[in-house]
């Protein structure tokens, strides 16, 4: 493995695990009004987008980074909207 795409793996690592905490104290408290739903929609779509373009990159890092964090941050949106 190169150390550029080790550096995009550890990248993705990093800022998909950083949702994790949030997901899980939603889940736990079931409150996410402290959480902005512009914020979250704005994430959602922006990761979407990056999703979208690792895909026509075929760049794995991407991809999986990315689809990921989508999956989290749609969760958490969800939970944003269902959980007033």
């Amino acid at each position: 493995m190169k150390l550029t795409q080790a550096i995009g793996y550890l990248a993705a690592i990093l800022t998909t695990a950083a949702y994790i905490p949030q997901f899980v104290k939603v889940w736990q408290t079931r409150s996410a009004k402290d959480i902005s739903l512009r914020m979250y929609l704005m994430m959602c779509t922006g990761v979407f987008l990056w999703l979208l373009f690792g895909i026509r990159l075929r760049s794995m890092p991407i991809i999986l980074a990315n689809g990921v964090t989508f999956i989290l941050t749609l969760a958490i949106l969800g939970m944003k909207i269902r959980h007033k």
